[in-house]
């Protein structure tokens, strides 16, 4: 494909969806991310399009919403990796609560084998895929029917949330930064986001490296109310997403970096459970994926969360694992500086 015809496809994969990352790019049009990211700048530079770290979006400063078929082409590969490491943070028999989103559909479809697990959800998406779980309780909220992601907002489902107490719950926003946690653009949503985390004794946030550093109009939860942030890996030319990593990890924030092919086992409790997300390693603070200062640095001390990875105290290793030679599903369980 000439340059001029892959340049073409890239603004046009960007107008139809939004935002588009580096990865699906260079995935569609059968080139390098090198290549590609070379594209996006001359695109840019055209003020055809305006780069991110990690992908291109719209040109304007924030960017608009993309509906639910847009969204559900973006990131797949990197949306099932952490679907499949989140879901094995659930136990049998927990109740939670799962926000909307194209990740958190991909969770769902997951937790679905979860024997005796109460869900708690605003978005019709998440109630689907769990609707033939005949082990899984779905309880819905009210509200109203936000079309464009399939998701129940408004002071119905807000008041439906009052007097709820679940272990956990687990969201998604369209942006990600340390400063102010994480964010969507639209108001109602968060809104309704805001109520789910009132619900929870922790917050897991599920987001694709793309997101990370990105910042929209509307906070949802705060950094310091994130327990875990599950992501994948960003790529060895994102220092701004491995330097947001760094960021949230020492503002508290348990990171677990999923890779291709993580939680390949059943999600749920006990030893058979879960796969993805048992075992924990840190950082090493001078090999990370060039080695040298190119990696991330060891934080201080660990901030203590009631409830560890897969229900278990004791899985931590001690370790310093570098983030280029994780295995698939590894936790970076960055340790954290207390504030």
């Amino acid at each position: 494909m000439f340059a001029a015809e892959r340049r073409q496809l890239i603004l046009e994969m960007v107008r139809a969806n939004g935002a588009v990352s580096l990865r699906e790019l260079a995935r569609v049009v059968q080139t390098s991310e090198v290549t590609v990211r070379r594209d996006v700048r001359a695109l840019e530079a055209e003020g055809l399009l305006d780069r991110r770290h990690g992908g291109a979006v719209l040109p304007g400063g924030f960017t608009r919403e993309s509906g639910f078929p847009q969204k559900s082409h973006l990131a797949t590969a990197e949306k099932t990796a952490i679907a499949d490491l989140a879901a094995g943070f659930v136990d049998e028999g927990e109740a939670v609560v799962v926000g909307a989103g194209t990740t958190t559909q991909e969770l769902a479809r997951r937790l679905a084998r979860v024997p005796g697990l109460t869900v708690v959800t605003n978005s019709l998406l998440v109630a689907q895929a769990l609707a033939h779980a005949n082990r899984v309780e779905v309880v819905m909220t009210g509200g109203t029917l936000r079309g464009s992601n399939y998701a129940l907002v408004g002071s119905g489902a807000e008041q439906s949330l009052q007097g709820l107490r679940v272990s956990r719950a687990f969201l998604s926003g369209s942006g990600l930064t340390a400063e102010r946690g994480l964010s969507t653009s639209n108001m109602l949503s968060a809104s309704v986001d805001r109520a789910l985390v009132q619900a929870a004794a922790e917050v897991v946030v599920l987001a694709d490296h793309t997101k990370l550093g990105t910042d929209t109009m509307f906070q949802t939860v705060p950094t310091d109310v994130i327990t875990r942030l599950v992501t994948d890996e960003p790529p060895a030319h994102d220092d701004r997403a491995l330097t947001e990593l760094q960021a949230l990890a020492d503002q508290g924030v348990q990171i677990a970096v999923a890779g291709p092919g993580a939680g390949s086992g059943p999600a749920g409790g006990g030893e058979g459970g879960g796969g993805a997300g048992r075992q924990s390693g840190r950082l090493n603070p001078s090999q990370g994926r060039g080695g040298g200062e190119e990696g991330l640095p060891l934080p201080g001390p660990r901030r203590n969360h009631p409830h560890p990875p897969g229900g278990s105290g004791s899985a931590q290793l001690r370790g310093t694992v570098p983030l280029a030679e994780q295995q698939p599903g590894w936790v970076a369980d960055l340790a954290p500086r207390r504030r």
